[in-house]
């Protein structure tokens, strides 16, 4: 059975996506055809099952299955996977040592008060949430406690020093590598090269740098849903294309349909600011990274 010898592990809304698309591209690069398989992290599937999306997978992957979402490797030398929970779920990094010890850990960070806004942005944008922003955040300890899944953890998530911690106690130095989302956003080559030394393939291959998995506020809430959530025409019109082609054209559109990004109002920038600066400044020690523009 074929394991992955590297995992992106998250943080999710911090540019994995991104990140995947351009690792997918490198021809010694074998990425899961599944960019989520989320194997080492079946609470996803027991503990935190509400809030599922309508098309999302409803049980935990089997050894067997992950196995074969790497079936199609013949000659690559990185073999991994992306999966944003395994940075936020306690028990993943022990998961990890267990079924493959010598695997190599990417991370990418991202500003914990942008990141819980752009994840906001991305539920509200598939209309799987409702409440505003603010509302959210005073509901997010409930809905905590009610099993919703990490996608609606918004603020939580955001405590990554404790996160970090897990997979610097568990990995030698060595395994692990963590970059920062302003980085990928502002110099994606440099960062993506590093990347490439450290899976050990050829770092002067270049990618196409397109953004993925943008959020924003929908123009025609309408034509989002169409293809978001289950509709008869829908599943009509399934069977007539194939998956890659459906995917395009989801895409496609939902990239088309997005209109202008709301802004994060400065009450509330203020707030997590607050909420997060202990944290942040832990995990300054731990990166060994200047990260007091998050504090601003």
């Amino acid at each position: 059975m074929i394991m992955p010898n590297f995992l992106i592990i998250g943080a999710a809304k911090a540019g994995t996506t991104s990140l995947y698309s351009y690792l997918n591209q490198h021809p010694q690069v074998y990425m899961s055809p599944v960019k989520e398989p989320r194997f080492f992290t079946p609470e996803l599937y027991s503990i935190y099952n509400n809030g599922v999306r309508d098309n999302g997978r409803r049980t935990a992957l089997t050894l067997e299955q992950y196995c074969q979402l790497f079936q199609g490797v013949s000659t690559e030398i990185a073999i991994g996977e992306a999966s944003t929970e395994y940075l936020y779920i306690p028990k993943a990094p022990e998961r990890i040592k267990s079924h493959i010890p010598n695997a190599k850990i990417i991370a990418i960070l991202r500003n914990p008060v942008e990141r819980a806004f752009s994840a906001f942005l991305y539920q509200f944008r598939d209309g799987v949430e409702t409440l505003t922003f603010q509302q959210a955040l005073q509901e997010e300890g409930k809905r905590i406690q009610a099993g919703f899944r990490p996608g609606w953890h918004y603020k939580q998530v955001g405590f990554y020093s404790s996160q970090v911690k897990r997979y610097l106690d568990g990995f030698a130095p060595e395994q692990i590598r963590i970059y920062l989302y302003d980085d990928l956003s502002s110099d994606g080559l440099t960062v993506v090269q590093n990347v490439y030394r450290f899976l050990a393939i050829d770092d002067t291959f270049t990618p196409d740098f397109k953004r993925e998995n943008v959020s924003g506020i929908p123009k025609r809430r309408w034509l989002q849903n169409l293809f978001t959530k289950d509709n008869p025409l829908k599943l009509a019109l399934k069977p007539l294309f194939s998956e890659k082609l459906r995917v395009a054209i989801r895409e496609r559109v939902k990239k088309q349909n997005l209109g202008a990004k709301p802004i994060l109002l400065p009450e509330i920038r203020q707030e997590l600011v607050e909420v997060y600066r202990e944290d942040i400044e832990k995990l300054q020690a731990l990166i060994q990274r200047d990260l007091s523009a998050w504090l601003k």
